[in-house]
């Protein structure tokens, strides 16, 4: 299954509801496997960005539906990424022309 980095960032809301922010990042990883994802590494970040996700999904309609879920609760915005493991960018790479 393809990686996906999700990089989430507090909206003014998700700050001022910032104490329950542990219970609903449990509900997100249930969440994310409800629709067949696999939850594989979740931090708190200071920086740009608040938090990132580390998950697997079947594909790319999955991975958005599971963003689109997330931003839909209105504690945070959601920038989906798909990552690659080295042996797949070499992969990649082997193949250009």
């Amino acid at each position: 299954m393809p990686t996906y980095v999700l990089l989430t960032s507090f909206t003014r809301q998700g700050v001022e509801n910032v104490r329950d922010s542990p219970r609903r990042t449990e509900h997100a990883r249930e969440m994310i496997e409800s629709l067949g994802g696999t939850w594989n590494e979740f931090f708190i970040t200071m920086g740009r960005y608040d938090g990132v996700i580390i998950a697997d999904f079947p594909d790319d309609a999955t991975a958005a539906q599971a963003a689109f879920t997330l931003a839909e609760s209105g504690n945070v915005t959601v920038e989906p990424l798909q990552a690659f493991t080295l042996e797949e960018f070499r992969n990649i790479v082997d193949a250009m022309p």
